[in-house]
């Protein structure tokens, strides 16, 4: 039970981030600053120094998620988040951080078994992820 209310906690910060994040990429116009957000986010919610973990290869970064004891509900998360990251780091023009984090959010992803695309990180479908967790 407390494991499971401390998973729920996590995923809950996670999209209070995503939801920061899209405010901010939105209303302060500042995409590069809502991918900055997120990866402190995916440290936070990791457990682990997130930017060393975010200066990993990809393969690498899965790598560690699979042997630091992270649940494998929260790598979808996390997928999502590193997915919206470099979306974000695309608009910003900082083409090297879009694709490094496009690359870790698909390692992640397939590491786990999660089927998560660009689509998954439109404004619309993240809202609708945002409601279903109650963010």
């Amino acid at each position: 039970m407390f494991e499971q209310d401390y998973l729920m906690r996590i995923i809950a910060q996670l999209m209070g981030a995503i939801r920061r994040s899209m405010e901010r990429a939105g209303g302060d116009e500042d995409p590069e600053g809502a991918a900055q957000l997120l990866d402190l986010a995916v440290g936070d919610a990791t457990d682990l120094d997130g930017e060393a973990l975010l200066s990993l290869a990809p393969e690498s970064l899965a790598g560690i998620l699979s042997v630091s004891g992270v649940d494998p509900i929260l790598t979808e998360h996390i997928a999502r988040t590193l997915m919206l990251a470099a979306r974000y780091y695309g608009e910003a023009g900082n083409d090297e951080a879009a694709a490094l984090r496009s690359a870790q959010a698909s390692a992640v992803a397939a590491a786990f078994g999660h089927d998560v695309a660009l689509e998954d990180v439109s404004d619309q479908e993240l809202s609708v992820l945002i409601e279903r967790t109650g963010e």
